[in-house]
């Protein structure tokens, strides 16, 4: 597939060839936070925009580290560390949104990702469905590092990882309704953090790969603090979760050149 745009190099979907891109990748999903997260790093600058996919490539501690968004769900996040893989990506950190399931994960707070359930579509055609959908754990302790770094009340555990948005605001709907909310009643019961909609098929996409990969995200709200009475702040703004993300980056690359950080 690297070659199939006439022999060039030029990857089908994210319009990217080798060189264009870093070891390190913070994979957004939404197109319009790209050029957000690369004003943190220096001398970014675009280097594609091809449908739900833009990527922007700077420098960090003099490495080269890229942002490249991945659109909404599984099958475009799998398409977009695929093909960044082919140009010479192998750290993936995915920086996104989520709703809290666990009451004491609030809105403001961040979640880092240890592992994700894989309620969704995508990962089942990389990996048998008993085969876990896991962080890397450098990638998990550069990301709590970052975490502390900015005082963030962050969260370490396992999320939920679906397919239907809608689905999970509105199962009573849907007709499978029986099996949506039984499973979001097991997922309560697990004390699941958070659910978002591509953590499971970035794990299993890296583990097939053998690339590193995690993912931390920023609660928006919590709808089971909703449904209690309990106190539910609402929040969008993404600045603490962009900067956690690229101080994670930043502890990695410090790790892969043998320095240490204090988590280590």
């Amino acid at each position: 597939m690297s070659d199939y745009m006439n022999g060039t190099g030029i990857q089908y979907h994210l319009r990217i060839k080798k060189g264009d891109v870093g070891r390190y990748v913070i994979l957004p999903g939404d197109p319009k936070r790209v050029k957000l997260i690369a004003s943190y790093l220096e001398d970014a600058k675009e280097i594609s925009d091809s449908r739900e996919f833009v990527t922007y490539t700077g420098t960090l501690e003099g490495e080269r580290v890229s942002v490249t968004s991945t659109g909404i769900g599984g099958p475009s996040t799998s398409i977009a560390v695929e093909e960044l893989y082919k140009c010479g990506a192998d750290t993936f950190i995915r920086m996104g949104t989520s709703g809290g399931i666990e009451l004491d994960v609030m809105g403001g707070d961040i979640v880092i990702a240890k592992g994700a359930k894989r309620m969704e579509g995508t990962s089942k055609e990389y990996a048998p469905i008993e085969f876990p959908a896991v962080a890397d754990y450098s990638v998990v302790l550069a990301l709590i590092e970052g975490a502390k770094k900015f005082g963030a009340k962050y969260h370490v555990g396992v999320v939920e990882c679906k397919d239907s948005f809608y689905g999970q605001h509105d199962p009573d709907i849907m007709p499978v309704s029986y099996e949506l909310l039984n499973k979001w009643e097991a997922w309560k019961r697990l004390h699941t953090l958070a659910s978002e909609m591509e953590s499971a098929a970035l794990f299993t996409v890296a583990s097939y790969l053998k690339a590193r990969a995690g993912s931390l995200f920023f609660v928006i709200g919590n709808q089971e603090r909703e449904k209690l009475g309990l106190e539910n702040p609402k929040l969008h703004d993404t600045d603490l979760a962009i900067r956690v993300s690229v101080e994670g980056v930043r502890n990695l690359i410090r790790m892969d050149r043998g320095e240490r950080i204090s988590t280590l």
